[in-house]
């Protein structure tokens, strides 16, 4: 029996990889997707989608990723649940190993596993996300007008956050566990000089939900938040109706250690030398959305790099 080869062996089933499947398949390249263990990625914990264009009136995450993976699927791409073990080169073909022990070969690979917000690992967090816990203002803030808000971090992505949130909110906390932003000198002095933007210094938070209002509610909605004073220990609880951790992003991109060019924070680098611009260091091997992307984090930018990865990939195939 001859090895089934595939000519694109997409890894992800977001926005990023599901649009490269779309392209590749209407390029008649036989392609696969290997879709992870949460199919959809990050948009299915999004309550509402507001910022995708075409629904006026929004989309649910989960109904949006579940309607492009049934288009996929309608089109005749190939998926796959699981996860990537491991990814190698064997002459021409790529080998990408499945953790259920699963082996799939292609001419071209594109990497598309996204990049999943760093939590506090605190109980109550996860059963509140998207129900006052966010991890991408500019996704969510709009739920929040006129509300208040508390942002976590203290880097680039924090203070943008807190900017763009003290547009709409009533009222925006800044809480940091040092006296100093991580950001560059630029961004963070414009969060220092912002008057909307309560800055809580040498603070962590360590408690969600600690102090009910209303028994028996905890896991409905978002209520207050208890932070810790690092230094002098005291702790308080803020009253709050939306809390956004901005602590970090984590790209899942371990299997790909020691084959492709990684920064040290797990993101893909670009090889940006040459004309295919979303081929990574390996000819072959492109990368699409959030696991290369840690400026924009956008669904439909996600998407659009998505198709430039395909549209790559096919004409790589080509060569």
């Amino acid at each position: 029996m001859e090895e089934k080869i595939y000519d694109t062996v997409i890894i992800g089933s977001g926005p990023a990889g599901l649009t490269a499947a779309i392209y590749n398949i209407r390029a008649a390249l036989k392609t696969v997707v290997v879709a992870g263990n949460i199919p959809g990625g990050q948009l299915t914990i999004t309550t509402l989608v507001e910022n995708w264009p075409g629904f006026p009136t929004g989309i649910g995450g989960l109904k949006l990723m579940m309607d492009m993976r049934e288009q996929v699927k309608n089109l005749g791409v190939e998926v796959r649940d699981g996860l990537v073990d491991k990814v190698s080169k064997e002459d021409s073909v790529f080998k990408v190993e499945l953790q259920d022990k699963t082996v799939l070969r292609g001419r071209a690979v594109i990497v598309a596993v996204g990049a999943g917000a760093r939590w506090l690992e605190l109980p109550k967090e996860k059963e509140l996300i998207g129900k006052g816990i966010s991890g991408c203002a500019t996704c969510d803030g709009n739920f929040f007008r006129d509300k208040t808000v508390a942002v976590v971090g203290g880097g680039n992505t924090a203070c943008e956050d807190a900017e763009f949130l003290a547009k709409i909110c009533q009222k925006v906390y800044l809480i940091h566990r040092r006296d100093t932003l991580r950001a560059t000198a630029i961004e963070a002095e414009r969060v220092l000089k912002d008057e909307r933007i309560e800055k809580i210094w040498d603070s962590e938070v360590i408690g969600i939900n600690d102090q009910l209002r209303i028994t028996n509610y905890e896991l409905e909605k978002l209520q207050n938040i208890k932070i810790k004073n690092v230094k002098t220990g005291e702790e308080k609880i803020l009253e709050i109706d939306g809390l956004f951790v901005a602590v970090g992003r984590i790209p899942a991109t371990d299997f790909l250690k020691g084959l492709i060019n990684l920064r040290e924070d797990g993101y893909v680098i670009l090889a940006g030398d040459t004309e295919y611009t979303t081929m990574t260091s390996v000819p072959g091997i492109f990368a699409a959305g959030d696991c290369m992307d840690d400026k924009y984090r956008q669904a439909v930018v996600a998407a659009g790099s998505g198709a430039k990865a395909a549209i790559d990939a096919e004409r790589w195939l080509k060569t």
